[in-house]
């Protein structure tokens, strides 16, 4: 594993006295993040704190190996339905460490089915075989509206299918003991993997919530727990000033307190960008919250945006560097790519080309990410660089942790519950009472009251 946090942009002596930090603002902090590392680990060590020990479960990762080795041999395609936190990790490690075009030549094909679009779930039924594809039903309660509504609307083509036996074609991951899947697989011999309790959904992606379609797509899945354990090291040390987690999140602290409340997640490398997705839910659930620990009112949190190097220079970057400076840009940085051999000039009639000559599109990549570095550098623009040497399951499984470290510090500094989701939880009530789901009929009653007295401009 070898992934660093390079924070240089961030400091005074490179970025400016306005907005750079001084080292001794980030020093600062250390004695409150030693509070907030010994709260965290009393949390961790008491067992309320899961994601922490997740790089350590042995015995899940053999289950889950075991039952992927024969998946792979029963079915041509998987579809993973969830959404949230039960679909993102997933999703980042599939496409960082997979094939970009997997489905065009590999076995079982992978979908995930994020969302219910009613026209993109029905498209998806052109290209598989409901009879040879495993559905992998995630939900810690099992009442996701998105996520049961999906496995509803797959159900009609698997008992059309495969008649009383459509169960052997679902497996579960889903609460240890409560929840709507267990009430289902109490009924029917579904497979069911478990979600620790102490575990939120977007601090799953170690879990099998991630890793059982990572193993059925044939990702080294002990690789990346085994780079995540390596991470959680790290996050670990004492010496906060060489703790990326505590230095990434003290950084974002002091940032946030100067206003600077837009945090951009910029990938140089197309494998990596849906790493930026998962971060956007993870920083913006966990951090964005009306209420400290202590009831006052502070209304804190980072807007989290995915951009992409080198397309998005085309079309954000402009912003960036000479818009309002309210941002903090994360690069994601390859050192390494796999495949990246030489350019040859072929038209040689066309001078302009010939600077190509001998380079590679890796260079020219890591060039442009330097070069848009120095721009939002020279002009005052805060911005941190996580390197990964190569792309790997080592790397990816590393990243996951120290974001999710990083994430737990922060809320400590902050002093918010970095770990619920109330205002989320408004959202699913208010569904459920539109949908007309039993139990939530004042509710529902209350809602169309508010619509009913709801002034229209619409043009």
């Amino acid at each position: 594993m070898s992934l660093k946090l390079d924070f240089s942009n961030v400091v005074d002596v490179n970025l400016g006295s306005e907005h750079g930090l001084g080292m001794e603002e980030i020093q600062s902090l250390v004695e409150k993040g030693r509070r907030v590392q010994q709260e965290l680990r009393k949390k961790a060590e008491a067992d309320t704190l899961g994601f922490y020990k997740l790089p350590y479960k042995k015995d899940v990762f053999t289950e889950i190996l075991t039952f992927a080795n024969a998946a792979r041999k029963r079915f041509d395609y998987y579809v993973h339905l969830g959404i949230g936190g039960s679909a993102l990790g997933p999703i980042a490690i599939h496409t960082s460490l997979k094939d970009s075009y997997y489905n065009l030549s590999e076995s079982p094909k992978i979908f995930f089915p994020d969302n219910v679009d009613p026209d993109w779930i029905h498209d998806l039924l052109k290209h598989i075989d409901v009879s040879r594809t495993l559905f992998h039903v995630v939900s810690k309660s099992g009442a996701t509206a998105e996520t049961a509504a999906t496995l509803l609307y797959f159900m009609k083509y698997l008992k059309e299918a495969l008649k009383d036996n459509f169960y052997k074609n679902l497996i579960f991951t889903t609460d240890p003991v409560e929840g709507l899947l267990n009430v289902i697989a109490r009924e029917y011999p579904i497979k069911c993997f478990r979600i620790p309790p102490n575990v939120g959904g977007r601090f799953s992606v170690l879990s099998p919530v991630g890793l059982i379609s990572a193993a059925i797509a044939g990702v080294d899945i002990e690789a990346i727990v085994r780079g995540a354990a390596e991470m959680a090291q790290q996050c670990d040390n004492d010496d906060l000033m060489q703790n990326p987690a505590f230095v990434f999140a003290a950084v974002h602290y002091l940032y946030m307190k100067r206003g600077k409340n837009i945090s951009v997640m910029m990938p140089y490398s197309n494998k990596l960008r849906d790493l930026a997705d998962w971060y956007r839910q993870l920083w913006a659930e966990s951090l964005g919250k009306r209420y400290d620990v202590h009831g006052n009112v502070v209304e804190v949190g980072q807007t989290p945006v995915k951009a992409l190097g080198a397309t998005d220079q085309h079309s954000q970057v402009q912003l960036y560097v000479e818009g309002p400076n309210d941002k903090v840009i994360i690069f994601l940085e390859v050192e390494q790519f796999e495949h990246n051999e030489p350019l040859h000039n072929y038209f040689p009639q066309i001078g302009e080309f010939n600077y190509f000559e001998g380079k590679s599109l890796g260079q020219l990549l890591n060039y442009e990410k330097q070069a848009t570095e120095l721009a939002l550098t020279n002009n005052q623009r805060p911005n941190l660089t996580i390197k990964f040497s190569e792309v790997s399951a080592e790397n990816v499984g590393a990243f996951f942790f120290l974001l999710e470290a990083a994430t737990a510090f922060a809320g400590g500094l902050l002093e918010i519950n970095a770990f619920d989701q109330p205002g989320v939880e408004q959202g699913k009530i208010a569904t459920y009472a539109l949908m007309g789901r039993k139990g939530y009929d004042k509710k529902r009653k209350e809602i169309l009251e508010q619509l009913e007295k709801k002034r229209s401009f619409v043009v």
